[in-house]
């Protein structure tokens, strides 16, 4: 009888020891994908921050072309190479 409770007894115990491994095993691995997923989300934070800052700065140049005829003028002065009539323009290599 004693030796039938010790057995039962020490079942239990590996038992209660192997789901309790089992157990922290699978917290481990929890916490390793949080920490990916907590990674992940910082890099998609900061990519965010700056596609808005670039987006700030495109929605000024929109608004500046909409409304500012001489940023209009240079923008066209400067990337297509017009001229005014009888002005002469100068490109120089690099």
């Amino acid at each position: 009888m004693v030796n039938l409770r010790r057995v039962i007894v020490g079942f239990y115990f590996v038992l209660f020891l192997g789901v309790g491994l089992t157990a922290g095993v699978f917290f481990l691995q929890a916490r390793a994908e949080y920490s990916q997923l907590k990674q992940q989300e910082t890099l998609s934070r900061r990519r965010l921050a700056e596609a808005e800052a670039k987006l700030r700065e495109q929605e000024i140049i929109i608004d500046r072309l909409r409304h500012d005829p001489a940023y209009v003028e240079k923008v066209i002065r400067r990337r297509l190479n017009y001229a005014k009539p009888g002005e002469f323009i100068f490109r120089f290599e690099d």
